[in-house]
Formats: structure tokens, C-alpha cells, sequence
């Protein structure tokens, strides 16, 4: 069957870095399509219009990749809701639109299974056999619609993560698996995050690394040690979030009144498009194969990061000439009280 895509995974990792493109659940609720709390990507049978229009401005800022929006659209979560059965509608339209989308600018597409909250570390059969009928649902739908690759993320645990390669081992397709580093040093099922990248790849996985979680600042010296440890494409899809060792993670995040930041009063840590951007050149000059952005990210900052790494995308045509600014472009004073930018 054709694809929209002529070079598979492998051969454009092989051309250079692949840009990626998340954070679909964030941006989706701050346009108002998805709720905060389950983060459920309803918006795919309530306003897929809105999902075609995230993923064509992600493709047009310069993402080599369209996701198919599934994260958290597995059989539990759905139950959340109140939509279980609507399960397979939704998993089937989320990779069609990709698909769609995708044909627009000759775009990989990704089948997309996460963290479920359903596995147990101590009780790894019988959670597990839970969490692999899961993925197994979601990505036999997703093949018989077509992707070229499965983007497996945000774990918490080995064993989860393991259990989601396993999966698209037997389906025959490439994986990406990614943890979610929330805390400062180990999975919760106690793995070091290199040795857990370790482990994914030496079990089979394409690519390796980190999404999610961790801002620039905190995520990188982590993939310098991942680039060193495997011998397989490392990945990076930070949050656009200002983390720190104190707070390396942006679920630790706190405002200075001492309120909880996640998931919906972010905006003060927020980082720039320039950030992201050097965080791109950044993440290329350690070696890294996959560099993209996560929960929290836009297309401006896609557009950015694209751009840093030598893109010009079709979104660049409209990239910042602030030399044109009727104020800003006219002098070189600062600008005063009264001017509006």
C-alpha cells in the first residue's frame, strides 16, 4: 500500500535528524477541545476539524512526523469518560487523519500507545497481560489503517515499556520508546534512565529516549549520557517548560505563591521559541537523531527548532521580520511607555 511517506523511519534517520512534533493534548485544551484532568483526546470524533488543523500546522512548521493523536486513548481511559464504546471509532479517525494530514507533505505517521496507568510493579503478570490487550487493540487498529512506525512514551516503568515493544515487535513495527523522567534519577520500578534506555534498546527498540516531563535545562545532560550508552538513535521531545535541578521535572513546578503549577498554571515557566531553538542545536550537537518538543510545545516552537536545525519550512514564510516593525524596525531607542508591540 502507498504511504504518504517514500523513505521509511531508518532511511531518514539515516538522511539526518527527524523533527517531531507533540504535545497535542496541551495545545488542544488551550484551544478548548480537550479536557484538562483525563486529557482524553475526544476532540478526534467532536471536532476533528481541529486535530486536522493542529496537525497540518505542525507539518508546516517543520515536523518530519504526524501522530496519530491516541495518547490516552486506550480502553481504561475511554471508561473515564464515559466512552468506552467509541473506542475503536476513535483509534481508527485518529490514524486516518494523520494519514490525511500527512499526504500534504509526504510525512511519516506514528501509531502512538503510553503510559496506561494500569501496570503494577508488583503484580507484572496480571497488570501486564491488562496493559498488553490494550496496546494490542489500539496498534491492530492502527495497522489495518496504516502507520509506518509506533511512537511508544511517557513511561514510568521498565517493565511497562517493555511490554509495549514486545507488542510492535510482533506487529512488525519499528518503536520508538521513550520514558518520562519524572523523577530526579530512576524509573519508578528503579532503573536508572540510562540503564532503562539501555534495556529498551538492547531488547530492540529503533530509538530510545526521553520525552515529556523535563524542560531543556534538565533533559539534556540526561541524553548526553543515553547518546553514550546505545547504539541505536537516541530521541528528544522535552516540555517547552523552564525545569531546573530543583525541580527537574514540570510536575514539581510551583508558582511563588506556592501553587502547583501542572497541568494548567504553566505559563510563567513557559520558554520562548529561542530556547527551544538552541535546545535543538544543542541536542543535535550531542548526537542526538530525534528532536522534537512535547506537552506545552507549539507550532511556533516547532517552527523554531525546525529552523535551528537548517529546515526551511513551508511555515517560514511568515517567520519574524521584526526589522519590519513600523517602531521596533524604525529605531534603534528602546521602546517607551504608551508604544504597543
Amino acid at each position: 500500500m502507498s504511504r504518504p511517506s517514500q523513505r521509511t523511519l531508518e532511511q531518514r534517520l539515516a538522511d539526518g535528524v527527524v523533527v517531531g512534533a507533540e504535545g497535542y493534548v496541551f495545545e488542544l485544551e488551550r484551544r478548548g477541545y480537550v479536557q484538562a484532568g483525563p486529557y482524553v483526546p475526544e476532540v478526534i470524533l467532536d471536532a476533528p476539524d481541529a486535530l486536522r488543523q493542529l496537525h497540518r500546522e505542525f507539518l508546516r512548521a517543520g515536523s518530519d512526523v504526524m501522530v496519530a493523536l491516541t495518547y490516552y486513548a486506550h480502553r481504561e481511559k475511554l471508561e473515564d469518560v464515559g466512552r468506552a464504546g467509541e473506542l475503536e471509532e476513535l483509534n481508527r479517525a485518529a490514524v486516518r487523519i494523520a494519514n490525511e494530514i500527512a499526504a500534504e507533505g509526504g510525512a511519516l505517521v506514528a501509531g502512538n500507545i503510553c503510559n496506561t496507568w494500569s501496570y503494577d510493579p508488583k503484580d507484572p503478570e496480571a497488570s501486564g497481560a491488562v496493559v498488553r490487550a490494550q496496546y494490542e487493540e489500539q496498534l491492530g487498529w492502527a495497522v489495518e489503517e496504516g502507520i509506518d512506525f509506533v511512537i511508544a512514551e511517557t513511561f514510568d516503568y521498565v517493565g511497562e515499556a517493555l511490554i509495549a515493544l514486545d507488542v510492535c515487535k510482533q506487529l512488525g513495527l519499528p518503536a520508538m520508546v521513550t520514558f518520562a523522567s519524572v523523577q530526579p534519577d530512576a524509573t519508578y520500578d528503579g532503573y536508572a534512565y540510562v540503564e532503562a534506555c539501555k534495556r529498551l534498546a538492547d531488547a530492540g527498540a529503533t530509538i530510545v529516549g526521553l520525552n515529556c516531563s523535563r524542560g531543556p535545562e534538565t533533559m539534556l545532560p540526561l541524553l548526553e549520557r543515553i547518546r553514550a550508552a546505545v547504539d541505536v538513535a537516541v530521541a528528544a521531545q522535552p516540555v517547552p517548560y523552564r525545569t531546573s535541578p530543583a525541580a527537574p521535572a514540570f510536575e514539581s513546578l510551583h508558582g511563588e505563591d506556592g501553587r502547583r503549577a501542572f497541568p494548567i498554571e504553566l505559563e510563567s515557566f513557559q520558554c520562548t521559541r529561542f530556547e527551544m531553538a538552541e535546545f535543538a542545536r544543542q541536542a543535535r550537537e550531542i548526537g542526538v537523531d530525534y528532536i522534537g518538543i512535547c506537552c506545552g510545545g507549539g507550532p511556533h516552537h516547532v517552527r523554531a527548532m525546525a529552523e535551528a536545525l537548517g529546515r526551511d519550512t513551508p511555515a517560514s514564510r511568515y517567520s519574524p521580520a521584526i526589522e519590519l516593525h513600523p517602531v521596533l524596525g524604525a529605531s534603534d531607542e528602546p521602546i517607551m511607555g504608551g508604544w504597543s508591540v
